[in-house]
């Protein structure tokens, strides 16, 4: 059977090598044939089999993606090895079936495993491509796409507790979505974002080819590293460069009503958070008339309380808040709370049903304390959402804007995560209505020309590709890829071209390909 199969699939690549000259039928049924050919039955869901709707929203983290109304993929391929996701990309290239990719299914937009648009795709879920390889010695490790960050978080606790590595808060995002738009969370002030510590990657292309770092080349390699998910190919797994962390760290909690003096203390904190030293990371939750400062410090209380009362008396931090753990146990307490376990980030399945919209923002100058007074009035309304700010400087702000896709550097003194939910008794209008007047409220006071966004918050809003002569308009992509990427859009686009000039890999707001001519 394993002969069997290899053999299929050394077909379809010798199919695909000459596909160009040959009429291809584009049929979902002969893309069905050509996938069951290459792989085993018990991986592949169509619409038709019985668990296809429990597959499909295993991963959904939005109920609203969730509805009849959603475009549905033709089918679900769950590989299990590379040669599944070479099959699935070259049956797709040889049928006309384009595929989506999902790891985690976090995507804030649904892109992963939904279309905006009709179309007929594939989704190629790579949750049992979820293997964590640590090297405790050389302080590195292999990931698949497939893992969650608390998957890796764990496997690198139980190899070493002072060994870490810098990605994001929440233990059920995959690793693939999260590492491919740069992927940032407590340690980004001493150690930058996830995509800074990757030293190697597997890649399948549009050609069904298996590309490390050195076959794939530099400008791939780079593109990969931040350019978002789903334009250059399928990344499999990634090797890591693992980080010291202290054998203690501390975290605080502390919360400031308007009445307590929150306008103040966080007009304060946007000046002193982005210069502290690397080893302290204050964020920020503001929500109706309160703004919550949650801290890690990669050191011990006695250490941080004179550092706080010398650099930020405002908030008046004592001893009462402090909570001494280790890293490892930092990730379900900052996220899960204080009753959580080590062992709760392994679980990949979230309770939320909560129906969300988010987008963001970058501040490059501190935002005025009679601002703040109007924030907090804006955040008083109904049906009003929150605000999450990360502060940056340290690493982050040292590595230059060119180095990775993932531009927002220097300069920027913290990143806006604006997000609103609803349940589903409501159409959630009124939501996403405050959501979007906040936003435009805001933009006399975050940045401009242009006005910056992280990939990985992702906001249909920003724009959407058009679609000329089945290849993405690069003009049009401007629109929203200058907000996510700035100068960097164009050299990821001229990538693009060199790896994927038929724009096989594509959605609503992936890379379009650019031919630069000499």
């Amino acid at each position: 059977m394993t002969s069997s199969r290899s053999l299929a699939l050394a077909l379809l690549f010798s199919l695909l090598s000459c596909y160009a000259s040959v009429p291809s039928l584009a049929s979902s049924d002969a893309f069905l044939q050509c996938l069951s050919a290459a792989i085993p039955k018990q991986l592949l869901y169509t619409q038709s089999s019985p668990s296809f709707t429990s597959v499909l929203v295993s991963s959904i983290r939005n109920p609203k993606f969730s509805t009849p109304g959603t475009v549905r993929p033709l089918c679900i391929v769950t590989p299990t090895n590379a040669s599944h996701v070479q099959a699935a990309v070259v049956c797709g290239r040889r049928n006309d079936v384009r595929v989506r990719v999902r790891s985690g299914g976090h995507d804030y937009e649904g892109l992963s495993y939904r279309s905006a648009r009709p179309e007929v795709f594939a989704v190629v879920d790579l949750a049992n491509l979820r293997s964590v390889r640590v090297d405790q010695k050389s302080a590195t490790a292999w990931v698949d796409s497939g893992a969650t960050l608390g998957e890796l978080y764990y496997a690198i606790s139980k190899a070493s507790n002072l060994l870490a590595f810098p990605a994001g808060l929440c233990p059920t995002i995959g690793v693939g979505g999260h590492f491919s738009g740069g992927g940032f969370g407590m340690l980004l002030r001493k150690y930058g974002v996830a995509i800074d510590n990757v030293l190697d990657a597997t890649l399948v292309d549009a050609n069904g080819r298996i590309l490390d770092k050195q076959a794939m080349g530099t400008d791939v390699f780079w593109a990969i590293r931040g350019g978002g998910g789903e334009s250059f190919g399928i990344v499999l797994s990634w090797q890591v460069k693992l980080v010291p962390v202290p054998p203690t760290v501390t975290m605080f909690n502390v919360t400031k009503s308007v009445d307590q003096g929150a306008v103040d203390v966080l007009t304060r904190w946007q000046q002193v958070a982005p210069a502290l030293p690397e080893d302290l990371f204050i964020r920020v939750l503001a929500q109706k008339q309160e703004a919550n400062f949650q801290s890690m410090y990669l050191g011990t209380s006695d250490t941080l309380l004179p550092l706080m009362r010398s650099r930020f008396p405002e908030l008046g931090l004592n001893r009462t808040h402090c909570k001494e753990m280790t890293w490892i146990q930092s990730v379900p307490y900052i996220y899960l709370g204080s009753a959580a376990s080590v062992e709760d980030i392994l679980n990949r399945t979230t309770a939320t049903k909560s129906f969300s919209k988010a987008t963001s923002d970058y501040v490059r100058q501190a935002i005025p304390r009679e601002a703040w007074v109007k924030i907090f009035a804006w955040l008083a309304k109904p049906d009003s959402g929150l605000m999450i700010m990360d502060p940056y400087g340290g690493k982050i702000g040292s590595v230059p804007e060119s180095a990775t896709p993932f531009p927002h550097r220097g300069g920027v003194l913290y990143n806006i995560q604006y997000m609103n939910f609803w349940s589903a008794a409501t159409d959630g209008s009124a939501q996403t209505r405050w959501l979007r007047d906040f936003f435009a409220f805001m933009g006399p006071y975050v940045s401009n020309n242009p006005r910056e966004a992280y990939v990985n918050y992702r906001d249909l809003d920003l724009g959407l590709n058009v679609v000329v002569g089945n290849v993405t308009s690069y003009r049009a992509g401007k629109v929203w890829g200058e907000k996510y990427y700035m100068a960097n859009f164009r050299r990821l686009a001229v990538a693009k071209a060199k790896v994927d000039p038929d724009d096989y890999f594509r959605n609503e707001q992936s890379i379009p390909p650019l031919v630069v001519t000499k």
